[in-house]
């Protein structure tokens, strides 16, 4: 019986030991494994920036690109301009997250090139309004 009342003290004990959120060495406070936040922002490897560069881009290219919609397409496209030229975008109701636009409103558009056959245009994954 004492082997037993034993046997269950020492595993509770381990057991609470090991679910603390932090433990203490000789050496230093060992903290939890934390989700970090941040990272690197800036340019990538084969992302394009303009629509000119967009338009030769390779399909499934990343882009980002900043400037301004001119004109809707109906079925979620639309014409987006910056100073470099114009490219047709794909943008899905949700992604417009509450954003209203105008003509004069610049915006930023993050996704991927989509390049077919006969056109090129850019799915948007994400629009911001531009700083």
């Amino acid at each position: 019986m004492k082997k037993i009342l034993v046997c269950g003290v020492l595993f509770a004990s381990t057991t609470a030991i090991a679910s603390q959120p932090e433990a203490y060495t000789d050496t230093a406070l060992i903290k939890p494994a934390v989700k970090q936040a941040g990272g690197f922002t800036g340019p990538g490897r084969g992302e394009v920036y303009t629509a000119a560069k967009a338009l030769e881009a390779k399909d499934d290219t990343p882009a980002v690109l900043t400037g301004y919609i001119v004109e809707s397409l109906g079925d979620e496209e639309y014409r987006f301009k910056d100073e470099s030229g114009e490219i047709i975008v794909e943008i899905d109701n949700d992604d417009w997250r509450g954003i209203s636009a105008t003509p004069d409103t610049k915006l930023t558009l993050l996704g991927e090139i989509d390049s077919e056959w006969t056109s090129t245009s850019m799915d948007v994954d994400v629009v911001s309004l531009a700083d």
